[in-house]
């Protein structure tokens, strides 16, 4: 199913200006980076939503993560970076070469990779300055849980090219919940 043009530009300006608002000072290009994954995982789109509809499923997203409005910016920051590592695991599992335009999978992988980069800094910067609140680990182990549902279901599926697409609409809405977690602690 194609993005609305009007959806996309919203994730672009929300990108651009939220992530530079966690907890320390992200380069300029963060921002960028993080639209342009969400633009390439747009562009992986290789099968039709309606031609997989008997693969879809409820991965059942975090719902203390939807509730992320009392993150505080350091949790946010660690929540951030494991959603990202999650995703950049995910999607370097050998079965994801099988799915994806493998340009268009490895520029995806190297702008997560340097997402995280910037946000391994700020938690070192972090970790100087405070210790993670007690309910980031929490938080932390609600993402892998959730991500390894979808590992799960992928396995199940036998890594089709159908559970893939689906897995790649969910990551969007992932990639969009960290513009939203990111936005609503910009101060």
């Amino acid at each position: 199913m194609a993005l609305p043009c009007s959806f996309l530009v919203a994730l672009v300006v929300l990108s651009c200006h939220s992530l530079g608002s966690l907890g320390c000072d992200l380069p300029p290009k963060h921002g960028l980076l993080h639209w342009r994954a969400l633009m390439l995982l747009r562009q992986m789109r290789r099968l039709s939503a309606s031609s997989c509809d008997k693969y879809t499923t409820d991965f059942s997203f975090p719902q203390m993560l939807v509730d992320g409005n009392k993150f505080e910016k350091t949790e946010a920051t660690a929540v951030t970076h494991e959603m990202l590592r999650q995703i950049f695991s995910l999607f370097s599992q050998r079965g994801s070469l099988v799915a994806w335009d493998e340009t268009l999978l490895d520029k995806f992988l190297a702008g997560l990779h340097q997402q995280l980069d910037d946000l391994e800094t700020c938690l070192e910067e972090e970790k100087n300055v405070e210790q993670l609140p007690q309910g980031s680990e929490n938080s932390r182990l609600a993402v892998k849980r959730y991500f390894r549902g979808i590992s799960l279901y992928l396995e199940k599926k036998e890594y089709s090219r159908c559970a893939w697409e689906v897995v790649r609409v969910e990551i969007g809405r992932c990639l969009f919940f960290v513009s939203e977690l990111t936005r609503k602690l910009r101060i």
